[in-house]
């Protein structure tokens, strides 16, 4: 009896259909040209002090857009992220902190507060099976009117510390770059532990992963309070950037988050996608706004242009999913 051996020639991936399927390296590219369109637009783009500008009005949208994808890696949607800014903004601003000490105090209480935030909607969505989408809505309306009653119009003020040292430089690198950085080392290192492996699985089938063993409820739970931390950080470094608390300061945050998620490629269908992706998103929101100043477009078609890349990316977010998941596995 003769063995008969059969040969399977694998043919790797067409370059568009693997550049298509990674959400971040999209972003990278859309990123290369708005760099390139600013830099042939303004003369002093690429010094230091216009990256620090683009790095300090980016982080707090970076850090509401990594807390936000925990959420939705899990198949749900964080609605409070604009309250929880404002609150968090208004409540560092009369704290009244001085000096690094100062500052670390601030950083708590926001970090505080949004982890508080994040515990309610965690239980109440994983333990009472609530839908997260108006949960977190009247989270949202909770938090924004709380905000109101510790402010009722733009005040309070921000340290020395926290209005020039962290919205600075340490030599050439802003320390926003270094604030998002250390972010997502902690997001790199958390990915790799049993709730960032779990994290994806819940979001990919939860029924699955429940009959596996998975704690879904508190996988859950700690998307949620990771995510208040994130979004108590954002009302943290935009009370920095602005010396100032401001009662509705978040609420622009709300769209602009799922536009950064959305645009870095991660599925809300959940399970798929990542931090770095969304971070990427935050950081290409804002320099599309600093692009479109920079080129003399009128402040008034902003929000016509931010629309537009949002529905771009929810079609590159579709056609990343159909391109990696929708054909033949090949090596």
């Amino acid at each position: 009896m003769t063995a008969v051996s059969s040969s399977v020639t694998l043919k790797p991936d067409p370059l568009y259909r693997r550049v298509m399927s990674d959400g971040a390296m999209v972003i990278l590219v859309i990123l290369v040209v708005l760099f390139v369109i600013l830099a042939l637009t303004q003369s002093d783009a690429l010094t230091t002090s216009v990256m620090t500008d683009i790095c300090n009005i980016s982080l707090p949208l970076t850090l509401a857009a990594a807390g936000g994808t925990l959420v939705v890696l899990t198949r749900g949607f964080d609605l409070s992220v604009a309250g929880v800014i404002s609150l968090t903004n208004v409540l560092v601003a009369v704290s009244g902190g001085d000096g690094p000490l100062g500052a670390l105090k601030d950083a708590g209480i926001a970090v505080a507060v949004g982890a508080l935030v994040g515990a309610v909607n965690g239980v109440l969505v994983a333990y009472f099976n609530l839908q997260s989408i108006a949960l977190t809505l009247a989270s949202m309306i909770v938090c924004s009117g709380a905000a109101l009653l510790v402010l009722d119009a733009p005040g309070g003020s921000a340290s020395d510390f926290m209005s020039y040292d962290l919205v600075g430089a340490i030599g050439p690198v802003p320390v926003a770059f270094l604030i998002a950085l250390a972010v997502y080392a902690i997001w790199f290192a958390l990915k790799r532990t049993d709730w960032g492996v779990n994290l994806y699985a819940v979001g990919a089938d939860e029924t699955a992963a429940t009959l596996t063993g998975i704690p879904v409820r508190r996988v859950k739970l700690l998307a949620y309070v990771a995510a208040g931390v994130c979004y108590g950080l954002a009302g943290f470094t935009l009370t920095a950037l602005t010396s100032t608390g401001t009662p509705n300061v978040g609420d622009p945050y709300l769209l602009l988050t799922f536009a950064a998620i959305a645009l870095g490629g991660t599925s809300f269908a959940g399970g798929r996608g990542g931090v770095a992706g969304s971070m990427l998103g935050a950081l290409t929101l804002t320099l599309l706004q600093k692009v479109l100043f920079s080129t003399g477009v009128s402040s008034f078609y902003t929000g016509i242009f931010q629309g537009v890349v949002m529905i771009v990316a929810v079609l590159l977010a579709a056609l990343s999913a159909k391109l990696s998941g929708g054909g033949e596995a090949r090596a």
